[in-house]
């Protein structure tokens, strides 16, 4: 088996930074919110038959698969390539699609979250075809659909649909140059009650909706306080994120209200205990609320339907897994440190790779968690240097730590 050069990786990802910039920022400039990633996913296929790929494939949901080597044993990098919308624009200092460079940051929408990880990725793909280190493997780099609407509907796609199962996937999502080994879960959950209408001018008539909610709310706000923690992944939380009504007029009594829940759910929490809790609500139960799990079921922008529920599964790996050990020799290798090793607070696709189909997952990405749908968003440049060549020296890696 090859030994890995870390030093002839690390000049190369240091040579490929002003590429892995344009490339950044050109995807940047190409707006790819969910479900409309067409144009950014063209430009991705430019670039890797550029550089080289052995392979590249546009999946039907629109997700775009590129492979390098031939060798028995895969190995998978994931980077989702849509992004949340801009908010309000007066927030923003630059452009967010024009963005903005300097000799040390890429703005811009998607510039951490989470299209410097793309960037990455594929010039790490070009080290490895210039050094000539695919012979073992099968290295596949996906850049995927829809994470930002529902994340791991993609990747549940091309396990279930595709029968694609890596031995184990990175995802290059933001962590600071840090190894990220979980995350916990969520769920997006529905509490609805029901009421009758009336004019407003005699209310006793009817039955408001909106009241019943109320002492709803309030049990909610106290159950957030009560629920499951982990040492390593910390709290579950509950926060009330939407709430609707009808109503036939201003002047007239609410006659349904529903609001929506972002549950986050830690290490032991299940999505069945998480409905239950607030079905035993004594409120819940005195206003006869439904409470349900949203489904997810929006076309990708090849038009496929892939119907879920709004599940979303805590998952983590352990400190001494195999894909742990192998990044943190990687890391060691190429920057003669220890690296940190940490966790997530949102979610990634890593709820269907490893917490649906327990494929194991791991993180490394360029970019930090804060940037991730904020104003004035920006990476790093250091940061894609870095993650292309821990991408590029993985591989091997993996292999002799097997050996």
């Amino acid at each position: 088996m090859k030994s890995v050069p870390f030093d002839d990786i690390l000049a190369l990802a240091n040579k490929y930074q002003p590429e892995m910039t344009r490339f950044l920022r050109e995807m940047i400039a190409i707006p790819s919110e969910s479900c409309d990633e067409k144009l950014v996913v063209a430009r991705i296929r430019q670039e890797m038959e550029k550089v080289g790929f052995d392979k590249i494939e546009i999946d039907p949901m629109g997700n775009i698969l590129g492979y390098i080597g031939h060798g028995p044993r895969l190995l998978a990098m994931d980077a989702h390539i849509d992004t949340v919308g801009i908010g309000n624009r007066k927030n923003w200092r630059f452009d967010p699609y024009e963005g903005m460079e300097d000799n040390e940051l890429i703005g811009g929408r998607g510039s951490s979250d989470q299209e410097g990880g793309m960037a990455a990725m594929v010039y790490a793909a070009k080290i490895i075809k210039d050094l000539r280190l695919e012979d073992d493997y099968t290295l596949l780099i996906t850049g995927t659909v829809q994470e930002e609407d529902c994340d791991g509907l993609c990747w549940q796609y091309l396990i279930e649909q595709m029968n694609i199962r890596p031995e184990f996937v990175i995802s290059t999502e933001p962590t600071d140059c840090q190894i990220y080994r979980g995350h916990r879960g969520r769920m997006e959950i529905r509490v609805e009650v029901q009421g009758v209408s009336c004019h407003g001018s005699a209310p006793e008539r009817g039955d408001n909706a909106i009241f019943k909610m109320a002492p709803i709310l309030t049990e909610l706000q106290a159950l957030s306080g009560k629920l499951g923690n982990d040492e390593f992944l910390g709290k579950g939380t509950l926060t009330v994120s939407e709430i609707f009504f009808t109503s036939p007029s201003r002047c007239a009594v609410a006659d349904s209200c529903a609001i929506s829940i972002d549950r986050r759910l830690t290490w032991g929490e299940t999505w069945e205990n998480a409905l239950e809790e607030i079905r035993a609500l004594p409120a819940v139960k005195s206003a006869k609320a439904e409470v349900s799990l949203y489904t997810y079921e929006r076309p990708s922008w090849t038009g496929l339907v892939y119907p879920t529920d709004c599940y979303f599964p805590t998952w983590k790996v352990e400190p001494d897994h195999i894909t742990v050990k192998t990044l943190s020799a990687a890391y060691r290798g190429l920057f003669k440190r220890e690296p940190v090793v940490d966790k997530w607070t949102f979610s990634t696709n890593g709820v269907s790779i490893m917490g649906r189909h327990g494929i194991p997952v791991i993180g490394f990405g360029p970019g930090k968690e804060p940037e991730a749908h904020a104003p004035n968003e920006k990476t790093w440049k250091a940061h894609l240097v870095t993650c292309a060549a821990l991408y590029a020296a993985t591989p091997l890696t993996w292999l002799q730590q097997q050996a």
